[in-house]
């Protein structure tokens, strides 16, 4: 594996765990908010679709690290406000 893409990997990885661990924290701390377990892991979903979509390529131009990780962070801000309802 290319340590540029071992990179990319952890970008992604980093970002969707970052938001899993904040959605589950806030579920349990703020009592406004209930998400349950399943609904907490969507954000590894997003990094799980990383990593079965990048198969060698061509990719598109939105189609970055940058931006899987952009979208892993706003499940989980949409998972929370789902969870606020």
């Amino acid at each position: 594996m290319e340590i540029e893409r071992a990179r990319e990997d952890l970008v992604v990885a980093a970002a969707a765990g970052a938001a899993t661990i904040v959605v589950a924290v806030l579920s349990s701390v703020v009592s406004g908010i209930a998400v349950g377990t399943l609904p907490s892991l969507a954000p590894l979903g997003v990094y799980a679709a990383y990593l079965f979509s990048r198969k060698g390529g061509p990719y598109g131009p939105g189609d970055t690290p940058r931006n899987w990780a952009a979208a892993a962070l706003g499940v989980g801000v949409v998972v929370l406000v789902v969870g606020l309802l």
